[in-house]
């Protein structure tokens, strides 16, 4: 069963990670064992402390829904080495009606070529007018007619070279063979033996007959072979012991790999209109063949989104993927769905709140360690209570959680709080919380940095627009706003780039030098992005 994917936003928080975390174990744990946690970005040193401290490993990253190759039911035929015989190789072939052709593979598993149903019956026909096999090692002839050495000389032979000649009486002189390389097909014909031993003929095939202690005496250098098979039969089977590697396609392949994107390979295939293609793995490694017949209905990822319900903030490729679930506690975006879905979406200050009461809901309490961290999620996500998202919900949840786990809420504060950010790298403050909006025609993006000493952050000012100034200049931002959030000023420090009067009228402050201080502002869902929405219409 393929995964379905819990994941936040990018540029993922606490909140964010521990609620995909969260709502993927309460799934698991009631049977439903394909749900697993991902995330969109870097984990935070934040959020990592708190992963180790409870002792869980970060999600896994993923970085696009979009369908990719891996997601197809494409084909998956044995892949032979160049070395197997055409006998082998034709009787797979017709085995698997619906493979146009199959892989050949070097000794490390990449790509040699490929054999089709083409290729064999060009050898075949080539063989009509030949009729001879150049250095076809000996284990091969013996295993396509089923056949034994019975001397000692062929014990001492690993290739044979020869024209295939079926032994005739003797009395057709003009069709007996003369060339020591040959390869001698015979039944019961003493005659015809003695002259292909006699002559040291590279090979000499008894068909369903013994060789006599007379015959066996003579010395040759000729390697005798014994089958079961008829003469006719013979003929066409060791024709068949020919290594694939000589007959297969090797040149102007056109390969896939399992993360090329589906849209991209449908282009690629109309431009070349082969009948199949092989897949090679991250290794180059075969893994299949694909065919036009796979992109009909292709099996699109399935996502659950925790902590967001933006396209600008989800995962590339979201209306590629097929959206299950959405529970969130922010405003209602434009992510749309082709069919209806579950939507829990609460006005709590963090959506660990609504994630545990999902779990009181299934008469589930989440284990020690997860409640723990659960905790710690809601403590960062309402800056331990002060912002205004927080709701008496999310202090009776942080608190019954915080008793599952036996830890104190306080401690969980000052860990998560009392960390030094000063000397993190500006790129990594920056975008630690970062996020883009679309709101009445104006693109911005805001992204917040929650501290306890703004002042010495505030310093760095010039590096932070610096950054910004990249980033709006790429992305053709209206306005790009970075939160200090200080918890002890239980206010914002702002550092701005955009319109002043923006500034000016949305929070009623005057900006200088484009920084401002907000008072009382903790929250960008719940306050900064409102408040520019209300002024902008």
């Amino acid at each position: 069963m393929d995964p379905i994917y819990v994941t936040g936003h990018r540029n993922p928080d606490t909140d964010s990670i521990v609620a995909a975390m969260a709502y993927a174990a309460l799934r698991n744990a009631t049977g439903d064992r394909e749900y697993e946690a991902a995330c969109l970005g870097r984990v935070s040193d934040e959020t990592q402390s708190l992963l180790d401290r409870f002792g869980f490993q970060p999600p896994v990253r993923i970085h696009s829904m979009h369908t990719q190759i891996r997601d197809l039911d494409f084909d998956k035929p044995p892949v032979f080495s160049a070395a197997v015989t055409m006998g082998r190789a034709w009787s797979v072939l017709g085995e698997l009606i619906s493979v146009p052709a199959m892989p050949v593979s070097n000794e490390d598993g990449t790509l040699y070529g490929m054999l089709s149903r083409e290729d064999v019956a060009n050898y075949n026909m080539s063989l009509a007018n030949a009729g001879r096999l150049e250095a076809v090692p000996l284990f091969n002839v013996l295993s396509v007619l089923e056949g034994k050495v019975i001397n000692d000389a062929g014990e001492n032979i690993d290739l044979i070279s020869g024209n295939v000649t079926i032994a005739l009486p003797q009395s057709r002189s003009n069709l007996l063979f003369n060339d020591p390389q040959s390869i001698v097909i015979c039944g019961h014909q003493p005659d015809m033996i003695r002259r292909a031993l006699e002559m040291n003929v590279c090979c000499l095939v008894l068909c369903q007959t013994e060789l006599s202690e007379e015959l066996r005496t003579i010395p040759t250098q000729t390697c005798i072979i014994s089958t079961p098979y008829d003469a006719y039969r013979a003929v066409r089977k060791i024709f068949q012991s020919t290594p694939i590697g000589r007959i297969c396609r090797t040149s102007g392949l056109i390969c896939f790999h399992l993360d090329d994107r589906v849209d991209d390979v449908r282009e690629t295939m109309l431009k070349y209109r082969d009948s199949c293609y092989p897949i090679l793995d991250e290794n180059e490694q075969v893994v299949g063949i694909l065919t036009r017949y796979h992109l009909l209905r292709p099996r699109k990822k399935r996502v659950v989104l925790v902590d967001h319900n933006e396209a600008a903030q989800s995962v590339p490729g979201l209306e590629e993927a097929e959206i299950l679930e959405i529970i969130d506690h922010h405003r209602l975006a434009d992510i749309q769905t082709a069919n209806p879905i579950y939507v829990r979406n609460e006005p709590v200050g963090s959506t660990n709140t609504i994630i545990a009461g999902m779990f009181q809901d299934r008469g589930l309490m989440p284990s020690e360690k997860m409640a723990g961290l659960m905790a710690a999620a809601i403590l960062s996500d309402t800056v331990m209570f002060k912002s205004p998202t927080c709701t008496e919900r999310d202090i009776r949840t942080a608190e019954r959680m915080a008793r599952i786990a036996n830890v104190s809420l306080e401690e969980l504060g000052k860990q998560i709080f009392s960390a030094s950010v000063e000397r993190r790298p500006a790129q990594e403050l920056l975008m630690s919380d970062y996020k883009e909006f679309h709101i009445a025609g104006y693109d911005l993006a805001v992204a917040q940095v929650t501290c306890m000493d703004s002042p010495k952050l505030l310093e760095r000012k010039d590096e932070f627009l610096a950054l910004m100034k990249q980033l709006t200049e790429k992305k053709d931002f209206s306005m790009m706003i970075l939160m200090l959030t200080d918890v002890l000023l239980e206010g914002t420090q702002i550092i701005y780039l955009g319109d002043e009067e923006v500034i000016r009228q949305a929070f009623n402050v005057s900006p200088k030098d484009n920084t401002a201080f907000l008072p009382g502002i903790m929250s960008r869902k719940k306050q900064v992005i409102p408040l520019l929405s209300a002024l902008w219409g």
